[in-house]
């Protein structure tokens, strides 16, 4: 049960930076004047493509559990600083303060889930346990 339960949280946090990975893809122009908004104007280009890169080789990394600490390391490049940047709440008016303040936390237990699978790996159910067990005959 333990593992299956392990599984399914890698499903559940890999779906979360595959999204985004497909959702700065999609929405390519709209994330790119986005990220001027708040600043990052250092080759953006370049940025949005590395973001792009760390988010779908972490995220299906995790997913199929080949190598799932690498693809969490990954994906905690991206996670952390974009946390902070997005959502610096310390910066922020009086008035947004408190939900960024939430989304800050929400992130933060995120990139905590993401430690776990750093340290626990990917347990049973896995592409590289698969490989390992199955017999070719």
């Amino acid at each position: 049960m333990k593992d299956i339960i392990d599984l399914i949280g890698r499903i559940f946090i890999s779906f979360i930076f595959l999204f985004e990975a497909y959702d700065s893809i999609f929405y390519f122009k709209d994330t790119l004047a986005k990220m001027e908004e708040y600043g990052l104007t250092w080759n953006p280009h370049l940025l949005l493509y590395a973001s792009i890169f760390l988010l779908v080789i972490g995220g299906i990394l995790v997913l199929i559990g080949y190598r799932s600490g690498l693809g969490a390391t990954l994906l905690l490049l991206y996670w952390i600083p974009l946390t902070f940047v997005i959502h610096s709440w310390w910066n922020d008016p009086e008035d947004i303060k408190r939900i960024q303040s939430i989304l800050f936390m929400k992130n933060l237990a995120i990139a905590g889930g993401l430690l776990v699978v750093v340290v626990n790996g990917s347990k049973r159910w896995s592409i590289k346990r698969l490989f390992a067990t199955t017999r070719v005959r």
